[in-house]
């Protein structure tokens, strides 16, 4: 007969041993209670580990990493895994059993503290300059953002190039720009959703199945992923082509009843991400349309969170040209999300509220909704929170109070809230970041202080640049206009606009 060996350490076991691991190592592991154990590389080789990683499901790696045979006989239990992430077993189970996380500020905090090597990830690391090996042609991420963003690795569409870069990279901002959309359009159709995307039409099944439906329903992250590297402008067009093809499809396919309610659900999301996506690329007239489409989606298919996140969505849309109405479509999803609503999305609907009574120039209606909002996200966040009110923080509470002050003529207050989002950036929000800055060089502006408006305008403008959104430039370009005929024109104002126009001219 022969002994087992520590799948730890390699030595011999001795026959009475029932626990598959050996003292010493049982010693060694009495702290993993706090900490994830340090592993060997080999860890990773362990083919459970391997496919689920594949998958990019982070969820399936930590349950193969639990059941690793480094651990023992027995599977390190869910609760011990759960205290190292700081979160519930019951959450864990979900995240284990559930859909693929999207997050990816947790998806970079959990895969450091568990010290997943980094050239096995499909997204990046904060400080991470960029990936070993990288190449366009293979589909990896070349690094041409900041530290403090998490790029998804092996996805085309996360290739960004900086303004500075772009001579080298072919030239001119049409061949950079048209480089980063067929990048998107490979890396959505890597992740299986081809027939959905531009370019000569592929055959799709005649039924649908539930198989179907989630690719559907993941093609809504990934869109959202790629506008996170590249911009609204450039997927805004890919968005509305695969919402036309999923439509289409859905209308000449067979489906059960229950395939049919998913799929209304599905089809409803994905109006809402091109929405969004017009609302960001500035061609806001397109994205009514789609807005009004999900909410009857989400009625067909009884989904009220479909539903609140439509009418979130179309009470931002109209907030400037129709405030009245902005405060009814977020009152009704204030009273669909009775009961269910997390803090984070009470908030959301309290700063939609508080916006659009600024705009209709009521201090008072704006100050109480700033009171419920901020009383709501004192409250944390939530395990039941929306992939789409992640970006609900401190910071954009502080840019809504910042843009109502504006629109209450208070620009002295716009300046302060504004500035308080400059002074703590939050690193996984680069975008709104960008937007904010923007803004408060206007507020500055119209405090009086044209030669710092100036200055925040010429240090933001690389960052404009790179992230593509019409919505972002435009403010830019008012800004630049504004100071372009400012009488009390400075050095730095004429920096600002000399640097523009070469900018806006390559």
């Amino acid at each position: 007969m022969t002994h087992a060996n520590c799948p730890r350490c390699g030595g011999r076991l001795a026959r009475d041993n029932a626990s598959g691991r050996c003292t010493p190592c049982q010693a060694a592991e009495r702290d993993r209670l706090s900490a994830p154990p340090t592993v060997p590389a080999s860890f990773w080789e362990h083919e459970p580990v391997r496919q689920a990683l594949a998958e990019r499901h982070l969820g399936r790696v930590i349950r193969a990493y639990r059941c690793h045979p480094y651990h023992g006989r027995v599977a390190l239990p869910q609760s011990v895994v759960a205290g190292w992430l700081g979160i519930t077993q019951a959450q864990l189970s979900r995240v284990e059993n559930g859909p693929p996380l999207v997050q990816l500020d947790r998806l970079a905090h959990w895969a450091q503290l568990l010290r997943m090597p980094e050239d096995s990830l499909w997204f990046r690391l904060p400080g991470q300059d960029r990936w070993a090996n990288a190449s366009p042609m293979d589909g990896e991420a070349i690094g041409a953002h900041g530290d403090d963003q998490v790029i998804e690795r092996g996805d085309p569409a996360a290739v960004a190039v900086n303004v500075e870069q772009a001579p080298s990279q072919g030239g001119g901002a049409t061949n950079r720009r048209r480089f980063n959309v067929l990048a998107a359009i490979a890396g959505l159709a890597a992740g299986g959703h081809t027939y959905l995307l531009p370019g000569p039409s592929a055959e799709v099944p005649g039924s649908i199945g539930m198989e179907q439906v989630r690719l559907a329903s993941s093609l809504v992250d990934d869109l959202r992923r790629v506008d996170a590297a590249v911009g609204a402008d450039l997927l805004c067009d890919v968005a509305m082509q695969a919402h036309t093809r999923l439509s289409a499809w859905a209308a000449r396919a067979s489906y059960s009843r229950e395939v049919g309610e998913a799929l209304q659900s599905a089809l409803a999301d994905l109006s809402i991400e091109a929405a969004w996506l017009a609302i960001d690329a500035d061609r806001r007239s397109e994205a009514r349309p789609y807005l009004h489409e999900a909410i009857t989606r989400a009625r067909i298919a009884d989904d009220p969170q479909v539903e609140v996140r439509a009418l979130t969505h179309l009470s931002l849309l109209i907030r400037e040209s129709q405030p009245g109405e902005s405060l009814h479509c977020a009152e009704a999803a204030l009273r669909i999300s009775a009961g269910w609503a997390t803090p984070r999305l009470t908030t959301l609907l309290h700063l939609r509220r508080a916006h659009a009574y600024a705009v209709l120039g009521d201090a008072s209606g704006f100050g109480r909704e700033m009171t419920k909002a901020r009383r709501e996200l004192d409250r944390g966040s939530h395990e039941d929170d929306q992939g789409f009110v992640h970006f609900v923080n401190a910071q954009e509470l502080k840019g809504i109070e910042g843009l109502s002050y504006l629109a209450l003529d208070r620009p002295e207050r716009a300046v302060q809230s504004l500035r308080a989002i400059t002074a703590n950036p939050s690193p996984g929000h680069r975008r709104n970041q960008v937007y904010y800055t923007v803004r408060l060089s206007e507020a500055v502006y119209q405090q009086g202080d044209v030669n710092e408006a100036a200055r925040i305008a010429l240090d933001v403008l690389p960052a404009v640049r790179q992230i593509n959104s019409k919505r972002v430039s435009q403010h830019l370009a008012q800004v630049r206009g504004s100071l372009a005929a400012s009488r009390q024109a400075t050095t730095t104002t004429r920096q600002f606009v000399d640097a523009y126009d070469r900018v806006v001219r390559v």
